[in-house]
């Protein structure tokens, strides 16, 4: 069972959930360090009622989610070796985090999201890496095609 990601950057709330839906996710980590968005639908509470209303588990860890002095020092610098390496260094501080993580998604098809559409931009490719690392799941950025679930 694969390890799946998706960015909800440019997608409506329905559209999301279709996406989880065509790719039969059960289970969704919130990988954000604080799950608010200026994107209506996306906040916690509004993304857990959506994503129940599909029969999606949502839960939001925010040990997985960037902490804001490196988002902020990326912001300034634009540097992007300079964010991963901080990063890395973050997610491994984050043991029991990942270690639950890979329990469940060993269990339950689960999709690890955040805002950027574009994995290479973004945290969750090294979450889901961690993962699959520990778990030797394959991960699969989920992108707005609609991918056969399997």
């Amino acid at each position: 069972m694969p390890i799946f990601t998706l960015g909800y950057e440019g997608l409506s709330p329905e559209r999301f959930a279709s996406i989880l839906n065509e790719a039969g996710v059960e289970h969704v980590c919130d990988a954000r360090e604080l799950p608010l968005s200026r994107k209506k639908g996306f906040s916690k509470s509004a993304m857990s009622h959506l994503l129940a209303s599909h029969g999606i588990k949502y839960e939001h860890v925010r040990a997985l989610g960037c902490p804001r002095p490196i988002r902020n020092r990326y912001k300034a610098t634009g540097d992007w070796s300079e964010y991963t390496v901080s990063f890395a260094g973050y997610l491994r501080e984050q043991s029991q985090a990942l270690a639950d993580l890979a329990v469940v998604s060993r269990a339950m098809k689960t999709c690890i999201i955040c805002f950027e559409a574009n994995p290479d931009q973004c945290h969750r490719k090294f979450v889901a890496a961690a993962i699959a690392e520990r778990t030797r799941q394959k991960a699969i950025h989920l992108t707005q095609r609609v991918v056969p679930a399997s």
